[in-house]
C-alpha cells in the first residue's frame, strides 16, 4: 500500500487492513481503498489527485469547532472560544471557551468562533434493564383464526396481553419494516424498503374504523376477500388482498394531514410512484430520481388519491402498534414490546430515495471472509457516509430512530458493530473485496442512547460472531445490552459453557433466526437440509458426526447443570424413585432423553443464567425443526415464509408453553422493583 494512499484512506476512516476471524491481518488491495474513497467523495485515482486530496484533508483544521458535537451529559468540553447555545426549548445560554457540564440532554444549536454546530447532549447511560423473560417472535409466523393468511398487529396485541397475563416481560419482534408496494413482495424483513415506516402487510383489516363505518355489503366484500393459512405465506397473495380490502375502505376514513409530516408524505408519494414505475428507483425515468424534482411533484399532484391512500396506511399502522403498546402496557409488562432495527436498507427503496443526500451510493454493505462465509457476504444494503451524518447533523439517523421508538418499550440492533464500522464493498467488486469503514461511534451510540431514553425503552445489540472489544465495552458502558446464544457459548474445546458463566449484560436466546431451532439442532435437521440444498462444505457424514458430537456436548452440559437427568444404572433394592426434569415430568430412558424434554432442559439452562433478559422463541417450543430463515439462499429454502404450526389460541393452551412459561416465571417472577438507577 502507497504510504500517501494509506494516510489519504486513515484521514476519512477507511481501513487498508483488518484482522479476520482467524486473529491474522490481511491487507486491503489498493484498488478496494481507491473505490471506496470515490464513495466518500475522494478521487485517489492518480497520484496526483491522492496527493491533492491528502493536502486537503490536512489542512483540515482539527481545533475547529466540528458539524456535529455530542457531549455525554455531566462532563464538559473544550471550545476554540466563547459561544452561544440555543437550546432545543428555544432559551440560549453563553460560554465561555468550555461547554459545561449542567447542559439539558437534547439536540441544541452551537455558534462559536463564526462556526455552527449541532450540539447533541446525551444520557452516559441507560438505566439498568429488568430481570425478565420474554417470548421472540416471527409476526408473519403468529397466525388466528381472524388472521389473513399471516400474523398480523391485532395477533400481536392479543399475543401480548396473554403473555403479559402469564409473566412474560416482553415480547421481541422481527422487523416490522415496509417493503415496496409493487409486486413481488419482498419477504426478507432485513432488507426493507424504509426502516423509518412500517409494513402494512402487518394491518388488521377489521380492526380498522373504516371497517366498523362501511355499510354491511361492503364489509361482506371485505370479508370474503380474506385468504386462508396455507403451508407457506404467500405475501404477494396476502397483499393483494389486504390492498383491495382497504382501497375499498379507503372512502370510508379520515384524511390523513400530510402536511404535518413532510417525511410521510414524501414516503408516501414514494409508495405511489412504486406502484406505476416499480420498486427500484433508480429504475424510473431520470425526472422521478429527487424528491425534490419538479417532476415528483408534477406526480405527487396527479397520484394524490394513491398517496392519500400510502398515508393513510401508516396512519392504521400507527394506531394498531399503539393498542399493542396498550395491552403491554395493560398487562404490566416491565419492558413490552421490542422492535427489530435492521442493519441497513435496499438502495433502491423509499429510504434511499428520500435520503440519497446522507447515503453512500452504490456501496454495499457485507461482511469479509469467515469459517461459515468463506467468499465473504454482500446483504446488497445501502450505508450510511459518516461525513454526511456529521455535517447533517445526524437528522435522518436521530428521525429514523425516533419513528421506530414510538411504539417501543426497547429496541435490537441488529449487527450492532455497524455501529462502529461496516463493510463496505464497492460497484464491481465481490463480497471479498471490500474494506471497513469507520463510522463516530461515539456520536452513533450517544444518539441511540438518547432516543432509546427518551423513549423509556431498552437497548439489545446484536454482537455476536467477531466483535471488537470496544463494541462490547461501549455497549456495557452505556448499559446497552449484548447477545448470548446457547449454540455460540463455547469454551476452547467446543463444549458447552454452563449458563452460570454467560454474561449478565445481554439478552440470552437458545438460537437466532438464522440457526437451526431447538428440535432441530436435537435431530440434525440443519445436516439433512444442509445437504440436501448444497450448503455443506465438508462430506455429508463428517457434518452428521460433528452434529452427534454437539448433541452429546449439550446433553453433557444439561446433565453437569442438574437440568436433565444423568444415564440411568440399574435400579437396586430400595432405590430412591428416578428424579424429575424441569416442570416435574418424569423422564423417559435417561440414555436416550426424549427431544421434548431436552427441550424444556435447555430452556432451564436459560433460566439459571445471570442475563437480564431471556428470549424464548415458539418454533423451538412448539416443536418446529425448520429454521425461519436460510443463510446462502433465496427461493431454494422457504426463508421468513414458515407459519408457526399453532395458532394464537393452541399456542395459549399448548402443554410445553405452559411448562416452560411456569419454569421462566419461577426462575424471573415478576416484582414491582424501585425506580431504576444507573450502573
Amino acid at each position: 500500500m502507497n504510504r500517501r494512499l494509506a494516510a489519504l484512506a486513515n484521514a476519512h476512516g477507511v481501513s487498508t487492513w483488518y484482522e479476520d476471524w482467524r486473529h491474522r491481518r490481511v491487507e486491503v488491495a489498493p484498488d478496494t481503498v481507491v473505490g471506496v474513497l470515490g464513495l466518500l467523495g475522494v478521487d485517489a485515482t492518480s497520484p496526483a489527485a491522492i496527493a491533492d486530496a491528502l493536502t486537503a484533508a490536512r489542512a483540515v483544521d482539527r481545533g475547529a469547532l466540528p458539524e456535529t458535537v455530542v457531549l455525554a451529559h455531566g462532563t464538559t468540553r473544550g471550545l476554540p472560544g466563547p459561544g452561544v447555545v440555543t437550546l432545543e426549548d428555544g432559551g440560549r445560554r453563553a460560554v465561555d471557551s468550555e461547554l459545561p457540564g449542567d447542559l439539558p440532554l437534547g439536540w441544541h444549536r452551537l455558534a462559536c468562533a463564526g462556526r455552527e454546530a449541532t450540539l447533541v447532549v446525551v444520557p452516559r447511560r441507560l438505566p439498568v434493564p429488568p430481570h425478565t423473560w420474554g417470548w421472540m417472535l416471527q409476526l408473519y409466523a403468529l397466525t388466528s383464526d381472524r388472521s389473513w393468511g399471516m400474523g398480523d398487529l391485532g395477533d400481536l396485541a392479543e399475543f401480548t396481553g396473554w403473555a403479559g397475563d402469564t409473566g412474560a416481560g416482553l415480547v421481541l419482534l422481527n422487523p416490522l419494516h415496509a417493503v415496496g408496494p409493487a409486486h413481488p413482495v419482498a419477504a426478507s424483513p432485513y432488507s426493507p424498503a424504509s426502516r423509518r415506516f412500517v409494513n402494512p402487510l402487518y394491518l388488521r383489516v377489521s380492526d380498522t374504523a373504516a371497517y366498523r363505518a362501511a355499510d354491511p355489503a361492503t364489509r361482506a366484500v371485505v370479508d370474503a376477500l380474506r385468504p386462508d393459512r396455507g403451508d407457506l405465506i404467500d405475501y404477494d397473495q396476502v397483499w393483494t388482498a389486504k390492498r383491495h380490502a382497504l382501497e375499498l375502505l379507503h372512502p370510508y376514513a379520515q384524511p390523513v394531514d400530510l402536511a404535518a409530516d413532510p417525511a410521510l408524505a414524501s414516503f408516501a408519494t414514494w409508495c405511489a410512484l412504486a406502484e406505476r414505475h416499480g420498486n427500484d428507483w433508480r429504475a424510473w425515468p431520470r425526472e422521478l430520481h429527487h424528491p425534490d424534482a419538479p417532476a415528483v411533484a408534477e406526480q405527487r399532484r396527479q397520484l394524490a388519491d394513491r398517496v392519500a391512500f400510502h398515508a393513510w396506511l401508516q396512519h392504521l399502522c400507527d394506531e394498531q402498534l399503539d393498542a399493542v403498546t396498550a395491552a403491554a402496557r395493560a398487562a404490566g409488562m416491565p419492558v413490552g414490546v421490542v422492535h427489530d432495527l435492521a442493519v441497513g436498507i435496499d438502495p433502491g427503496g423509499a429510504d434511499g430515495w428520500q435520503l440519497a443526500d446522507v447515503l453512500a451510493q452504490g456501496v454495499r454493505v457485507g461482511a469479509p471472509p469467515d469459517d461459515f462465509n468463506q467468499l465473504g457476504q454482500d446483504w446488497g444494503l445501502a450505508a450510511w457516509r459518516p461525513d454526511r451524518l456529521a455535517a447533517t447533523g445526524y437528522a435522518a439517523y436521530r428521525d429514523m430512530l425516533r419513528r421506530t421508538l414510538r411504539h417501543a418499550g426497547g429496541l435490537r440492533v441488529d449487527h450492532v458493530a455497524g455501529l462502529w464500522r461496516l463493510w463496505w464493498v464497492p460497484p464491481g467488486a465481490g463480497a471479498a473485496e471490500g474494506t471497513y469503514v469507520r463510522y463516530d461511534a461515539e456520536a452513533m451510540l450517544g444518539i441511540l442512547a438518547l432516543e432509546a431514553h427518551r423513549a423509556g425503552a431498552v437497548v439489545v445489540g446484536e454482537d455476536l460472531g467477531t466483535v471488537q472489544p470496544a463494541v462490547t465495552r461501549g455497549l456495557r458502558g452505556r448499559n446497552m445490552l449484548g447477545s448470548t446464544v446457547l449454540w455460540f457459548a463455547r469454551d476452547d474445546d467446543g463444549g458447552f459453557v454452563p449458563p452460570a458463566r454467560w454474561p449478565r449484560n445481554a439478552l440470552a436466546t437458545i438460537s437466532t433466526h438464522d440457526l437451526p431451532t431447538a428440535p432441530g439442532f436435537l435431530n440434525g435437521e440443519h445436516v439433512r437440509v444442509r445437504d440436501e440444498l448444497k450448503l455443506l462444505g465438508t462430506d455429508v457424514a463428517v457434518e452428521q458426526a460433528r452434529a452427534a458430537t454437539d448433541r452429546e456436548r449439550l446433553l453433557d452440559m444439561l446433565r453437569a447443570e442438574r437440568l436433565l437427568p444423568e444415564p440411568a444404572a440399574e435400579p437396586g433394592p430400595g432405590a430412591a424413585p428416578p428424579p424429575t426434569t424441569p416442570g416435574g415430568a418424569a423422564p423417559g430412558p435417561a440414555a436416550t432423553p426424549d427431544d421434548g424434554e431436552v427441550v424444556v432442559a435447555m430452556h432451564a439452562a436459560l433460566a439459571a443464567s445471570p442475563t437480564r433478559l431471556l428470549g424464548v422463541s415458539l418454533y423451538d417450543v412448539l416443536g418446529e425443526v425448520r429454521q425461519p430463515n436460510m443463510p446462502g439462499t433465496v427461493d431454494e429454502y422457504p426463508n421468513w415464509r414458515l407459519p408457526l404450526p399453532n395458532t394464537v389460541a393452541e399456542i395459549r393452551s399448548h402443554p410445553r408453553v405452559t411448562r416452560i412459561v411456569d419454569l421462566l416465571t419461577a426462575a424471573r417472577p415478576r416484582r414491582v422493583d424501585p425506580a431504576p438507577t444507573e450502573e
